[in-house]
């Protein structure tokens, strides 16, 4: 079944991206691996990130709370598997629900290749595991999400 952005098989949804931007693979790798730039971009538009914690080293943690333009945050973990700096990262992210328990994990694979005037960013998020009951809004919003926190990474990374 096809799904904006994105496919739906067996249970499993995937979105794929590919953007193109005008900065270098390192300049838009370091934005996905530091605090600083990540608490910028990450999440969809209109959202902040009161709590941007991360520990950019194979096994390190993520710890993010997206705080909606409502005001409702929707913590997050997640842990890095790969670091090939500045060609690929692969890391694990997981929605929280209010018990502090996993809702359902992605594993999230960029690659940064670099093009003529930047750099092509290609995204695959891949849906690994769901807890029974967990909300279809966050699953249904997983692509609409990342295209508008790469939008937004695409404006921050120009300013460098």
């Amino acid at each position: 079944m096809a799904v904006e952005g994105g496919v739906m098989e067996a249970g499993l949804q995937e979105v794929c991206l590919t953007r193109r931007v005008a900065a270098s693979p390192d300049v838009v790798f370091r934005a996905w691996i530091e605090r600083k730039h990540l608490a910028q971009w990450w999440g969809p538009k209109g959202f902040t990130n009161p709590v941007c914690e991360v520990d950019a080293r194979i096994g390190g943690a993520m710890l993010i709370d997206m705080r909606s333009p409502e005001g409702v945050v929707h913590p997050m973990t997640g842990r890095f598997v790969t670091i090939d700096r500045p060609h690929r990262l692969v890391f694990v992210t997981a929605a929280i629900d209010g018990e502090g328990k996993p809702m359902f994990e992605v594993t999230n694979t960029v690659t940064f290749r670099e093009v003529l005037g930047g750099t092509e960013i290609s995204l695959i998020a891949r849906m690994t595991k769901m807890k029974p009951g967990a909300p279809p809004k966050h699953l249904a919003g997983m692509s609409q999400g990342w295209c508008e926190s790469i939008d937004r990474l695409v404006d921050l990374v120009v300013l460098f």
